[in-house]
């Protein structure tokens, strides 16, 4: 389909969003430009604002308009406890547990040497000044369960350790209200590997 340059750009640009296809993203443009022109005047405005405005946070590297993010100007969060994650939307995941009064620390990603990504593009270096204060006393390694996820943690466990810090992984396995029948083989053999007691 040949459309309009200014059409097909903002197609393009709908594209540009994870998950979205070419129906999808042609979908969206004509919705706005059928039925919300209003929309998309403050969709537009509202991108070249954030996109402008907002950076990382000095300290934890989350999505932030200010040097620092609101959790870690808070004076009520656990400064001993330091809980590392891939990305903002993992904080988000977290904060909505309500289960979590510490800090964060956002790598933006994982270990993934073929792709370019090592230590220096994680932010390595900074969470390394933050473990060099003195103040935290455990690192949670809260990224993701998969093989770049689990090498990610180990290498920053080992940075943890060699400081005289407890390094811990967040548990994995059987959710809960989950049946063991429903289970994939791959969940349930790092949730029996990861077994605890009971008393």
């Amino acid at each position: 389909m040949n459309y309009s340059p200014a059409l097909a750009r903002l197609i393009a640009a709908f594209r540009r969003l994870p998950s979205v296809g070419p129906k999808s993203a042609q979908r969206m443009a004509f919705h706005l430009l059928e039925r919300d022109r209003e929309g998309a005047i403050e969709l537009s405005r509202a991108l070249a604002e954030a996109a402008a405005l907002i950076g990382q946070c000095g300290r934890c590297r989350m999505l932030a308009d200010a040097p620092l993010c609101p959790i870690c100007q808070s004076t009520q969060r656990d400064t001993t406890l330091l809980c590392v994650v891939e990305s903002p939307a993992d904080v988000v995941a977290v904060e909505q547990s309500a289960g979590f009064r510490g800090r964060y620390f956002v790598l933006m990603g994982h270990l993934s040497p073929l792709d370019g990504v090592g230590p220096a593009e994680l932010g390595v270096a900074q969470l390394e000044l933050l473990l060099d204060e003195g103040e935290v006393r455990e690192l949670i390694l809260a990224t993701n369960p998969t093989v770049e996820g689990e090498a990610t943690a180990h290498f920053l466990g080992e940075l943890a350790t060699r400081r005289g810090i407890r390094a811990t992984r967040i548990a994995h396995g059987v959710p809960m209200g989950g049946e063991l029948e429903y289970v994939d083989g791959g969940t349930l053999a790092h949730a029996l590997a990861g077994r605890q007691l009971i008393l």
